[in-house]
């Protein structure tokens, strides 16, 4: 554990190591790959457009460097989204949308997702859904 500054006096103690990234972190880290990805972003681009490097943005994405207040809001204006959003504050269902954003920052995922959406309904979106099931289960 490490040692936090003085509060009133008092001194407090985290309750996690200092190796471990903030949920929070992790959470809008998740939100901005996301975002970036959706928006057809590359990292550097979107690092370009806040004024730091793609190594800081994979970082941010990651929630291993916590993104400050101004940096955020740069992020925001670029991906064309409140400020708000990265903390999930506009959805009220904002866990789900939490799962939903770590599934699509696997990688390959958010381009599955796109050709899924681009086949023709019926038989050829079952059979993929099919196919992609029964791989899960061989590996199991």
């Amino acid at each position: 554990m490490r040692k936090l500054p003085h509060v009133n006096g008092e001194q407090y103690l985290a309750n996690r190591p200092d190796t471990s990234p903030d949920p929070v972190d992790v959470a809008v880290g998740a939100r901005i790959r996301l975002l970036r990805k959706v928006r057809g972003l590359s990292q550097q681009a979107l690092a370009e457009a806040a004024g730091v490097t793609f190594q800081q943005i994979q970082k941010y994405e990651r929630g291993a460097n916590r993104v400050s207040a101004s940096m955020l809001t740069r992020i925001a204006k670029t991906l064309n989204v409140p400020v708000a959003e990265m903390f999930g504050e506009n959805s009220v269902s904002s866990g789900i949308i939490d799962e939903v954003a770590a599934l699509l920052a696997e990688p390959g995922a958010l381009e599955l997702l796109k050709a899924y959406g681009q086949l023709p309904r019926g038989v050829s979106r079952s059979a993929l859904v099919e196919f992609v099931r029964s791989l899960r289960q061989s590996d199991i």
